[in-house]
């Protein structure tokens, strides 16, 4: 008997990960990062993230003091904000701040203990641009909370992790959010099976060629070598780094030089 597949898995594996969701719990080393962001005041990128909520592998929303967010628009596909940030409905709310995750031009430097960044990084053009924005706001000393997606996981998994030299490339090149260079590999090998809000193909084409209004293209693509190699080489200690279900890469890294231009 054939079994018919829902996003790409049929439905033995469907119910078979959904029970290894339930059992997961949070991470192993919580208390970890809980160090660094407990009664602290950070700068989330691109949230509000489900991750970080009650119930959750990493639910720190509940532990932190304070929390400013940043997004490039109002209104997206994954928020509709305000100028109130609402993360936790037990803490007082933060602002929102409407700029690219690169260019956090109303923040000053070192003026928060640490930044997240859930299943952001990846939608950024220019990676290493956003990463030293970020650690030019942060405190010395201050933590980077950052979740990627698992490539193996998720409608990647027909691509290769990018090389960090690529990336490094990127950023010599200063590239901006408009760049489509990735885009023909993504049209080739983007496993639509995994994505049902995508749509068609036709509609998937669409959406891409006018990632600049939607910013929903995956421009590179992560596993653990590579986002480990890419924090150090930009100026990070990376202090744990754990897989987590569905398709988490869970990263904490703490900022140790702010590397010069």
């Amino acid at each position: 008997m054939r079994f018919l597949k829902k996003n790409g898995m049929s439905p033995l594996r469907r119910i078979s990960r959904r029970i290894k969701l339930m059992r997961q719990g949070r991470l192993k080393n919580f208390g970890t990062y809980l160090r660094y962001v407990n009664g602290k005041g950070g700068l989330e990128i691109g949230g509000p993230s489900a991750i970080f909520k009650r119930g959750n592998v990493l639910p720190i929303y509940e532990q932190i003091g304070t929390l400013d967010n940043c997004d490039f628009s109002k209104k997206n596909v994954w928020a509709n904000h305000t100028e109130r940030f609402i993360f936790d409905p037990q803490k007082a709310p933060g602002k929102t701040l409407f700029c690219e995750a690169s260019a956090l031009v109303d923040v000053s430097d070192s003026s928060y203990d640490f930044v997240l960044s859930s299943h952001n990084l990846e939608h950024l053009a220019n990676p290493i641009k956003a990463l030293r924005e970020w650690q030019r706001v942060l405190r010395p000393d201050g933590a980077l909370v950052l979740v990627l997606p698992d490539y193996r996981e998720t409608f990647d998994h027909r691509r290769k992790p990018t090389s960090v030299d690529h990336m490094f490339h990127d950023y010599e090149e200063n590239t901006g959010e408009d760049d489509l260079r990735h885009l023909s590999e993504i049209l080739e090998k983007h496993d639509l099976a995994r994505d049902p809000g995508a749509g068609s193909w036709e509609n998937f084409h669409q959406r891409s060629l006018d990632n600049i209004s939607n910013r929903c293209l995956h421009h590179h693509v992560f596993d653990e070598q590579n986002s480990r190699e890419l924090l150090s080489r930009v100026g990070f200690e990376v202090l744990d780094l754990d897989l987590a279900l569905p398709f988490h890469i869970c990263i904490l890294a703490r900022m140790v030089e702010r590397i010069s231009e």
